[in-house]
């Protein structure tokens, strides 16, 4: 590859800080940042449909989701999982059905180019479950293809193989008022009331409304969903009564003051769905406060409404605050000071979900969102850590109280393979993956490579310690995770960039001697991925066909993380990948817009791999700044 020309250190200082003045711009009043969390269109449908469920639908803007949906339409017709996908059946289906409902016919020229697009890939039985389970509850589908979810599964303790605590913390807070739903299996009337008979590709007379077939082992979920359908044709589902009560008792338990549950929409939207089953009225203040939690995740414009799949203020100002002070912002800078005493106020003191298997920790994490008491994670917990430690407050006893206890608590949560997983703890059977209902592949929260290296550099970067013998394991651990080709596989975020970004950040911190040949890997992988511009990107699609590991289009966040991962393996090492590093540099220096901000239209985050991704809009923006401001910092203690 040709070099480009050296950035100079001047154009370095201006880009720190143009975007430190951006940053800055952006803090709310209280002391936090926060920016749109953005997915595909499967969200805001979805809340259409809930809103005319409970008709609540006049009284919101739901009519300028009709231009949010046709903007995101594709010249292909159909609509995306992640920029440039090319369109996704699911996903373009319930975008047609929102706009359906939304009261545009099918005679509309989108609509004719999005029915094409569906028919052209299977139609509305190819669809996923979850899919097929909405249009179930208009009478768009039949819940014969639906799988049946017994509400005994409530009464089903920890020590069985199968309850609602080995599923992860989504699935089970999506999962629990399903049972409700998926036992009352209603058809709600809607108005207009549609139909979606256009989007059968074998026409509607010929549908087979039956769980899909894999041909293997698997196909006796099949026979057990039979054997529970039949059980409810019969009336014979056992505590069938006292199972709805316990659901019902279990999701008005984790709602939040606010109205939230479990800090994400579909929780929140199938609580909602639970509880019109029930016979709640929209007038009762736990549905009140149920919807006016789910508008506070619409995004409203002056010609369109969406609604974001969740929020993420506690990991975005986290991040900023090490961006910032990583950038050469002072650590009591008033700025850091408001910012990092809001994160203390955030710390969350009671039990949740976690202690049902961890018995040992006692709280004192840190959540995603504003309000998610039940839902800690151990990612955003280590990164709130370290940008704590990197601030300066006025009471730093109270501050090192709560990284104390911070630490407690992620070292109880160590998995069994010496690994951390975000939310709970051995919450790894795989099996539950391959019932019927797990068609997304997210049923479980196994430990993974980024979440883990997240903790050690946590350790390594705050001077904290774990027992030696637990430090081993998870460093054991995150080694036999490295892949063939040097690369570390990203759960969190895309893909094997961050991964190997996070990895080497932490080996760089816990005895990177020992560990110099797994860097220079690492390293090695990296440098060989760059683009010829200089950037580093990677698509979404990494995740289903590996041999696009660390292959894409540039972006600024991606970029980022290579550049933060190579000077990391750089300082532990002394074998410093300069050419790379600079070439990365001088890509987000010529990339910066005036206004101090990277854009990239890329999702760069994960959700479910596979099946959902992120686009964290300030990925874009504090990543670069602590590229530049390591950079900077590395150039001048040479």
């Amino acid at each position: 590859m040709q070099r480009q020309n050296r950035v100079e250190v001047n154009q370095i200082a201006a880009a720190i800080a143009a975007s430190q003045k951006y940053l800055l711009s952006i803090q709310y009043p209280t002391g936090y940042w926060w920016a749109e969390l953005e997915s595909n269109v499967t969200i805001t449908a979805e809340a259409v449909l809930l809103h005319k469920i409970w008709g609540t639908d006049q009284v919101r803007p739901l009519h300028k989701v009709e231009a949010y949906l046709r903007q995101q339409q594709r010249q292909h017709g159909g609509w995306e999982l992640f920029y440039g996908d090319g369109g996704e059946l699911s996903t373009s289906v319930e975008a047609y059905t929102a706009l359906k409902l939304l009261g545009v016919p099918a005679t509309d020229p989108a609509m004719i180019q999005a029915r094409s697009f569906i028919l052209q890939r299977g139609g509305i039985s190819k669809t996923r479950i979850f899919t097929k389970l909405h249009l179930a509850l208009i009478g768009c589908y039949s819940w014969r293809g639906v799988p049946s979810l017994p509400p005994w599964l409530m009464f089903l303790p920890p020590a069985f193989p199968i309850n609602i605590y080995e599923m992860s913390s989504w699935a089970r807070s999506s999962t629990v008022p399903l049972l409700i739903v998926c036992d009352r299996k209603p058809v709600f009337p809607i108005n207009p009331a549609i139909n979606l008979d256009e989007l059968y590709r074998e026409g509607i007379d010929q549908v087979q409304f039956e769980l899909p077939r894999s041909g293997d082992w698997t196909d006796l979920f099949l026979t057990l969903d039979q054997g529970f359908k039949l059980a409810e044709s019969l009336n014979l589902v056992p505590w069938r009564q006292e199972g709805i009560k316990a659901a019902e008792k279990w999701i008005l338990e984790r709602q939040e003051a606010t109205g939230d549950w479990g800090g994400i929409i579909p929780a929140m939207l199938n609580s909602m769905l639970a509880l019109r089953c029930l016979g709640y009225d929209s007038n009762d203040p736990i549905v009140v406060r149920g919807l006016q939690a789910i508008d506070n995740f619409a995004i409203e414009t002056a010609d369109t409404y969406r609604v974001q799949a969740c929020v993420s203020p506690i990991w975005d100002t986290a991040w900023v605050i090490r961006a910032l002070i990583d950038s050469g912002l002072a650590p009591d800078h008033p700025v850091v000071v408001q910012a990092g005493e809001w994160l203390l106020q955030k710390q969350i003191l009671d039990y949740g979900d976690w202690a049902v298997k961890n018995r040992q920790g006692k709280p004192g994490a840190w959540a995603f969102e504003f309000d998610n008491r039940f839902y800690p994670d151990v990612d955003d917990t280590a990164v709130v850590v370290m940008a704590l430690h990197a601030a300066k407050l006025p009471n730093e006893q109270l501050k090192q109280a709560a990284c104390d206890r911070a630490l407690n608590w992620v070292a109880s949560m160590q998995c069994q393979p010496g690994g951390w997983a975000a939310f709970d703890l051995d919450n790894n059977q795989d099996w539950l993956n391959s019932i019927p209902y797990g068609d997304l592949k997210a049923m479980i929260d196994p430990n993974t490579a980024d979440v883990t290296a997240r903790v050690l550099e946590m350790l390594g970067a705050c001077n904290m310690s774990i027992d030696g013998q637990n430090l081993q394991r998870a460093l054991t651990y995150l080694l036999n995770e490295q892949e063939n080709q040097g690369c570390w596989y990203g759960r969190w975020g895309v893909n094997y960039i961050y991964g190997t970004s996070g990895v080497l950040s932490a080996l760089a911190l816990i005895t990177p001697q020992k560990h110099r040949l797994n860097i220079e890997r690492g390293a090695t992988w990296l440098v060989e991925c760059q683009n010829a511009d200089g950037g580093w990107g990677e698509t979404c699609a990494s995740y289903n066909d590996p041999s696009l590991k660390g292959k894409g289009h540039s972006t600024a966040s991606q970029t980022a993380w290579a550049v933060i991962g190579l000077i990391a393996a750089g300082e532990a090492t002394g074998k410093l990948a300069l050419d790379a590093i600079e070439r990365g540099i001088n890509y987000l220096v010529a990339t910066q817009q005036p206004n101090g901000t990277w854009y990239e239209a890329e999702f760069t985050g994960t959700g479910f791999p596979g099946h959902f991704y992120i686009k964290y809009h300030l990925y874009q923006q504090y990543f670069p700044l602590i590229a530049l401001g390591r950079y900077q910092a590395f150039k001048g203690n040479r």
